[in-house]
């Protein structure tokens, strides 16, 4: 599987072992056997995955004794409502257990562990009506239609509580597996600063294992211990490692990913495998067995077809209702916008949207009139190391300008250019015209789809982002987009508006 995104962007992919046509490893390759550096389970994970059961089964109690407490006639020991609300208390953990839900590597990072609930609920929901119909039970309908959905939603706000408390713990430094990431010297530090920038993922770099030609320049800036392709297995064991993460290289090919397979067996150490395709992770990457050999087939990316019609409807749904629940918060931000500075109350801007078409993006008005014209007199104190201009103590924005851009209230009414289907409510961020006249033919694939009122780069850090990782990301909404997607990035927006990291 792969370590998205929710976790590495990229992705790792776990190596499966090789083996022979006889399903055992070749003889006359395998090499002497490490020595045991197994790793088993941290105490943190028997005591996240025991918590997770008992609120599990916890939730299943309640759900089951709510089916009862609601029926209008008597209950009785024999009766099927009875043994179906306490099957259910059984079942739900059971479920979840057989589907992967307590499994290490979905706890903390990526969509799969939401998934894999929502499959268990599917299951429960399909075993209970086959059960119901096959031996002929008078099941409550209130088990079956309310209970296991309401069951399997707060299941999931539950994950979704523990993944939040777990990330806190991982920024602190706990709760985190030690990885020696294997490779040329360019990888590795780039894979090693996406591990440590993105810490909820539970990884913590302690060595690396480098090309004889990158050792020196490695070890200068490291500040981790380093060896050569050779010592992985042995560095794993000194450091106590119990991952090998292996970038993409010639160095580190077919063979000898093979061989450091073989010596990895019954160690207990993970080796996970970054495939070199940047940004491309998650649904769109399939391993095709092909009379034998295994390849990795990676899917285009959808531009057209039902999910867009959806997209789009809902788009407009969500700005329509947006704009009328909003619109005496709209009313008020127009009259101090008016009342604390001359000019508009609105500010229109020419950005570029789908396929390169201009359109007419509407914002609060936060700076003073004339801003544009003073952007050269202060390109001197311009932060970006990209095509934007930044300024973190801007003399041009307002005092209402301030904070509206603190809290984002500046871009509400681009509900209308959603509305009116030049935007979406996620996508990458609006480019003005002069940047897209620099882009190179990658950046512009961000023209691919809808620009957005929301997107990765606001969840991810909004004006503190370097120009490469705005731009990084903006390619990975466009490769990997999905419905389910937008909705987690809709969720975490109004967490980063909140927290106002980024907004100035």
């Amino acid at each position: 599987m792969l370590l998205d995104s929710a976790g590495l962007q990229g992705g790792l992919e776990r190596l499966p072992i090789p083996r022979s046509g006889s399903g055992e490893p070749p003889t006359g390759l395998l090499p002497r056997p490490a020595r045991s550096v197994g790793r088993r389970t941290a105490p943190w994970v028997r005591r996240y995955a025991v918590g997770l059961a008992v609120f599990e089964t916890v939730a299943a109690a309640a759900a089951g004794a709510g089916v009862l407490l609601t029926r209008t006639e008597e209950v009785h020991l024999a009766s099927s409502s009875f043994w179906g609300s306490v099957g259910l208390v059984a079942a739900w953990p059971l479920v979840l257990l057989a589907v992967g839900a307590y499994s290490e590597r979905v706890f903390g990072t990526g969509s799969d562990e939401y998934r894999r609930v929502g499959r268990a609920g599917f299951l429960l929901l399909a075993f209970a009506g086959f059960i119901s119909y096959a031996a002929a039970l008078d099941l409550s309908r209130a088990l079956v239609v309310v209970a296991v959905p309401t069951l399997a939603i707060v299941t999931l706000l539950g994950r979704y509580a523990a993944r939040c408390q777990l990330r806190r713990l991982r920024a602190r430094g706990h709760c985190t597996r030690k990885v020696v990431v294997v490779g040329r010297g360019g990888a590795v530090l780039e894979l090693a600063a996406r591990v440590r920038r993105e810490h909820y993922a539970g990884l913590d770099v302690v060595g690396f294992c480098v090309t004889p030609a990158d050792r020196t320049r490695v070890t200068d800036v490291a500040g981790v211990p380093v060896g050569g392709l050779d010592d992985v297995v042995d560095m794993a064991a000194r450091l106590g490692a119990d991952t090998i993460a292996v970038t993409s290289a010639s160095e580190t090919a077919a063979q000898y990913l093979r061989q450091l397979s073989w010596q990895l067996e019954g160690t207990g150490v993970e080796l996970l495998v970054a495939p070199g395709l940047i940004e491309v992770a998650g649904p769109r990457l399939h391993i095709r067995p092909f009379e034998g050999l295994p390849l990795l087939s990676v899917e285009q990316p959808r531009f057209e077809g039902w999910r867009r019609l959806v997209k789009g409807g809902m788009d407009r749904l969500v700005a329509a209702a947006g704009l009328l629940a909003l619109s005496p918060a709209l009313l008020a931000i127009g009259l101090a916008v008016a009342a604390t500075s001359p000019g508009p109350v609105l500010y229109r801007q020419e950005r570029v949207g789908l396929n390169g078409r201009s359109f007419t993006m509407l914002k609060f008005r936060s700076m003073v009139v004339d801003a544009d014209q003073q952007v050269d007199s202060l390109q001197g104190a311009n932060i970006s190391d990209g095509l934007l201009f930044k300024m973190r103590e801007d003399p041009r924005v307002t005092t209402v300008g301030r904070w509206l851009r603190r809290l984002s209230l500046d871009e509400l009414p681009q509900l209308l250019n959603v509305l009116g289907g030049s935007m979406s409510l996620v996508g990458p961020r609006p480019p003005l015209p002069v940047e897209v006249a620099r882009y190179d033919s990658s950046v512009s694939r961000r023209l691919l789809v809808k620009p957005g009122l929301t997107g990765l780069w606001q969840v991810s850090g909004r004006s503190d982002l370097p120009w490469e990782e705005a731009v990084r990301l903006d390619l990975r909404y466009v490769e990997n987009w999905s419905l389910a997607t937008d909705l987690l990035i809709i969720a975490k927006t109004a967490r980063a508006v909140l927290s106002r990291s980024g907004a100035y």
